[in-house]
């Protein structure tokens, strides 16, 4: 075993894979970066803008859309960086806030799709009953335990990893995810319970709760008149593909320490490519509202 290194910057070894194709990489990233601003930017333009999008339902979507807002500009301009560099480091701490943002947003965006499945169940099933269950203070406490929850948890990760022993300094990745624990120079035992039991809190129970509401919605549909299942469909349909997609993701990075390093760069590149994209598109182009004022916002610039 090595003896331990008092670790101040670690080198990302998932870029050595680019080679001659980094000024590539550089510009599809920075193109899919800039895309992935104004896209997120032009939903919750719409939503902010438009009182018949002031609902629980399009208020969490704005929600996830401000999360990949924050990952983005937290993840891309030092992965550009890096793209033009000969050598790519980053400092400790750096990377532990990679970690903490990564990790935190991606549980928020969990609890944020259980909110939004909720929301469907109350509307779909207990119509009469919405206004009473979905208030603007039931909205803003979902969306703030959306936030601290999952950050407050992930940050104890954060400081488990600050008092564990590392070994080696070279991160076989472009940022820094659960990878980092390759560093170790013992595998922590009180790391690994915590992260299983945030694994099944932040991920595994909200999927769950996913799961049995979208269930109940199918279930009530069936048994219902056309005009409910047109509306279960409408709105439910593209919360579905971005849990089912997101999900994979997920389940991606679980078991991407296992993986070898060119699938590992390939996928983690993929994901980064078109992940940040993927929720505005799909929301702008299958919620019938939205897309409604996105078309009269194409109209009207084009008429300018």
């Amino acid at each position: 075993m090595d003896d331990e290194l008092n670790v101040t910057y670690i080198t990302l070894g998932g870029y050595v894979e680019i080679g001659k194709y980094r000024y590539l990489y550089f510009a599809i990233m920075f193109i899919v970066y800039i895309m992935t601003i104004c896209f997120n930017f032009t939903i919750m333009y719409l939503i902010w803008k438009h009182k018949n999008l002031h609902e629980p339902m399009y208020i969490f979507i704005a929600a996830l859309l401000l999360n990949s807002i924050v990952y983005t500009t937290a993840m891309y301009p030092k992965m550009l960086n890096d793209f033009l560099s000969d050598k790519q480091i980053i400092s400790y701490s750096a990377c532990l806030f990679q970690f903490f943002l990564y990790y935190s947003l991606s549980a928020s965006d969990f609890f944020l799709l259980s909110a939004m499945s909720y929301d469907r169940y109350v509307s779909i099933c207990k119509p009469l009953q919405y206004p009473t269950i979905m208030r603007r203070t039931t909205v803003s406490v979902i969306l703030a335990l959306s936030w601290l929850l999952p950050a407050c948890q992930v940050a104890v990760s954060a400081i488990l990893i600050l008092n564990t022993k590392f070994c080696n300094s070279t991160l076989n990745s472009i940022f820094c995810n659960n990878s980092i624990y390759n560093l170790f120079c013992v595998s922590s035992k009180a790391l690994s319970l915590y992260d299983v039991y945030a694994l099944f809190s932040m991920a595994l129970f909200p999927l769950l709760f996913i799961l049995f509401t979208y269930t109940r919605i199918l279930i009530i549909s069936y048994r219902s008149g056309r005009n409910v299942r047109r509306k279960a469909a409408q709105t439910c349909l593209p919360h579905l593909i971005v849990l089912f997609c997101f999900s994979s993701l997920c389940a991606y990075d679980v078991i991407i320490i296992q993986l070898g390093s060119d699938l590992h760069f390939i996928m983690t590149l993929q994901a980064f490519l078109y992940y940040p994209l993927f929720n505005p598109v799909i929301y702008g182009l299958k919620m019938k509202e939205i897309s409604k004022h996105l078309k009269r916002l194409f109209c009207q610039a084009k008429v300018s």
